[in-house]
């Protein structure tokens, strides 16, 4: 396919630690790596954006907390997946380049830079802000030496009555080999001089803290003469007394660190007759992958550190020295244990539409008209209502539901349950490879199959990643086909922390739709012509580029053109190279994008009609909406798909048209009000960094978040 070019003024590109520049009237093609931003480095400065939260002095200071151990618990999932995989391929074809034309190796050199400033600025604003300011809250992390005698006394007996028991430690010797340390398990690296019982001489140990021990000890105020939220990490305690693990001989260094290691796993479709045994076995080895990052206490010496680093294996640029417990994300437990309302957010009960608050029959109010649901901001509660009428219902015949996270006890599988014990046809496409829900979605799949749902794992090959349930009615003569469609998992918990649009409607051709879509995941047979529904890995890819290519003309032609997309991550070559067009064709192009952004925008000739921007608040962005100016005729689709290569041609997925102009208005409001945000907004650069957009002094506050759940509330 032969790529469009044109001719652009001379402008600077930040690309990495390099800088390309285009010269003035050279005719430039939309496949320059300089056009495209690394996606890991994306990564990166979104973790950026959720740190940049814990040092926002209008967050809630144990909201401001929670924001730092989310960034922790993000780079985990960063080096466990993303890095782990840049180093597989620097493995396979150290050669090969991205759209950006970093090699691998070249992005490990760039990951390895921010991400040590990253971890470093974690650590200052834990030591240097948050302890401080918890500290005059009077909630407090007592050092080992500020520990009182009372204190001491206690915290020796409950070493000696909790710990000490379950504690293993290993000496290191010819019989006593380095032991295999779980991902992202709690160890110590202990020095030794002396004899053990044995005469043995080993001078050095390992000791692995139990996943099952917590991370955070609460100090008992009555028995210790403590504060109410004094607490003490689990590192400080073994600490203090691992000397009582090693008696006869002398402790004379104990040091935390932590592995991290690949915990994608490869399931080969090729070669597997059955998916379920194929994941589970993969599983048993999540916890024993290739080691990709070491973290080690900063005090820890030398000789210790590369005593680590040769046995995993690791180059110094994979090690990162810390000032503080080296599983910081562990702090969140802190959150929950202290009641201190005046230091979260402020807490809401999410709204229901009015036509469901006062209609107990969720059918009949479908059959009137569509519905829109907004979470978090409404409740998620008529959705389950949704499945439990379903089941209860005589009048219902079939229900057939995918699941990608559902969470435990889910009300959902409840219902579902309960409908196929009632005699209904009851079928669930359950998606196996779920990340880090691999097991919880076995155990599900088990549990449903033992109430005769008829359990299916999907299509090899291509994760179900849609969200749908469709409900089967016969009413007088005829059968009618209920659907609720949405952005986000079928996760009660997740639903009152992200931001999703889910859609009920009885439209006859959408229910179709749904019913032909279900028919090709359970027979893997053919889907002939959809009515409205777009469906990866077949028609959205097209159809979207189709809708960008008719805005193109629409402004060639002199008429108004406008493209809003609101998704979690914009990465696909040629829907970025869609969107330059469409720039180039002078379409106003805004871009709600909370992660990752390989698209540049700002670039002179290129992308200067794009802007995109970031949200960054209370509740986690995780809508995916596809709005169309269309020359008066506006469209507005909301999916389960973002603009990446996997959701467009390794998923299935759909895109649903929202038709009724009431709820279409609806969500483009939402979008107007995010693109106007001056208090949480964050404007992506040409060079690839953010900067956040702070409200002039004339200016009122907008934090879009907060218009919608003050204009829902009321």
């Amino acid at each position: 396919m032969k790529v469009p070019t044109m001719k652009c003024d001379e402008y600077s590109l930040s690309y990495g630690h390099k800088m390309e520049i285009i010269e003035t009237d050279k005719m430039i093609d939309l496949q320059k790596p300089e056009l495209y931003i690394n996606r890991e480095l994306s990564v990166l400065e979104f973790n950026k954006r959720v740190l940049a939260q814990a040092k926002n002095e209008n967050v809630p200071l144990l909201e401001r907390l929670n924001y730092l151990c989310i960034s922790c618990s993000n780079l985990d999932e960063f080096f466990e997946v993303r890095v782990a995989s840049v180093i597989q391929m620097a493995a396979i074809d150290p050669k090969a380049v991205g759209p950006d034309g970093f090699t691998p190796n070249e992005q490990l050199e760039q990951i390895s830079v921010y991400a040590h400033k990253l971890v470093e600025e974690q650590y200052q604003v834990l030591n240097e802000i948050l302890i401080p300011k918890l500290a005059r809250e009077n909630i407090r992390f007592i050092r080992r030496t500020e520990w009182t005698e009372v204190q001491h006394k206690w915290l020796a007996s409950y070493f000696n009555d909790e710990l000490m028991p379950i504690l293993t430690p290993v000496g290191l010797d010819s019989a006593h080999p380095f032991p295999r340390i779980l991902n992202k398990s709690l160890n110590f690296i202990i020095s030794l001089t002396g004899k053990d019982a044995f005469g043995r001489i080993s001078g050095r140990a390992v000791l692995q803290a139990p996943r099952a021990l917590p991370r955070i000890i609460q100090l008992p105020a009555d028995e210790t003469r403590s504060g109410s939220a004094d607490f003490v990490f689990l590192s400080s305690i073994i600490h203090a007394f691992v000397s009582e693990l090693f008696h006869g001989m002398t402790v004379k260094g104990c040091y935390q660190f932590r592995v991290t290691r690949n915990s994608d796993f490869f399931v080969d479709d090729d070669a597997i007759d059955d998916l379920l045994l194929a994941v589970q076995g993969e599983l048993a080895m999540r916890n024993y992958g290739d080691e990709v990052r070491l973290e080690i206490d900063r005090n820890c010496p030398d000789d210790t550190v590369n005593f680590l680093l040769d046995r995993f294996e690791l180059s110094r640029d994979r090690l990162f020295l810390v000032d503080g417990p080296v599983n910081l994300n562990r702090i969140q437990e802190v959150n929950n244990r202290v009641d201190r309302p005046d230091l979260k957010f402020a807490p809401f009960k999410p709204s229901v539409p009015p036509q469901l608050a006062r209609n107990k029959d969720i059918f009949a109010a479908i059959k009137r008209h569509d519905i829109l649901l907004h979470h978090p901001f409404e409740s998620f509660s008529p959705v389950v209502e949704f499945l439990r009428q379903a089941a209860a219902a005589p009048e219902v015949l079939a229900i057939k539901q995918t699941l990608y996270r559902t969470g435990s006890d889910s009300p959902i599988v409840a219902a579902l349950i309960k409908a196929a014990r009632a005699g209904k046809e009851v079928t669930v496409v359950i998606e196996l490879r779920a990340r880090f829900d691999e097991k919880d979605n076995i155990d599900l799949a088990s549990k449903l199959q033992e109430a005769a749902v008829h359990v299916v794992y999907g299509v090899v090959g291509y994760k179900t990643h849609a969200k749908m349930c469709l409900v089967l009615r016969r009413e007088e003569k005829e059968l009618r086909n209920y659907v609720h469609l949405g952005t986000g998992n079928y996760h009660p918990k997740t639903a009152q922390l992200y931001t999703d649009y889910g859609l009920f409607s009885c439209d006859k051709e959408l229910g179709e739709d749904v019913r032909r879509v279900f028919a090709q995941l359970t027979s893997l047979g053919k889907v002939t012509r959809l009515n409205k529904l777009l469906q990866s890995p077949f028609t959205l890819h097209k159809g979207l580029l189709e809708k960008i290519e008719r805005e193109i003309t629409h402004a060639k032609n002199g008429k108004p053109a406008k493209i809003i997309i609101q998704v979690n991550a914009i990465v696909e070559e040629q829907s970025i190279q869609a969107l330059y067009r469409a720039s180039q064709a002078g379409v106003e192009v805004k871009l709600l994008v909370r992660g990752v952004c390989c698209l540049r925008p700002g670039i002179p000739g290129v992308s200067e009609n794009i802007e995109v921007r970031a949200i960054i608040g209370r509740f986690l962005e995780h809508a995916r909406i596809y709005a169309f100016a269309n020359d008066g005729n506006q469209e507005v689709y909301a999916s389960s798909a973002d603009l990446m290569n996997r959701n467009m041609f390794r998923r299935v997925e759909i895109c649903f048209p929202i038709e009724s102009k009431r709820l279409y208005n609806r969500i483009l409001h939402h979008l107007d009000l995010y693109l106007k945000d001056n208090t949480q907004a964050w404007l992506l650069q040409p060079d690839g960094s953010y900067r956040q957009l702070l409200k002039a002094d004339d200016e009122e506050p907008i934090q879009a978040q907060s218009v919608i759940l003050n204009e829902l509330q009321a």
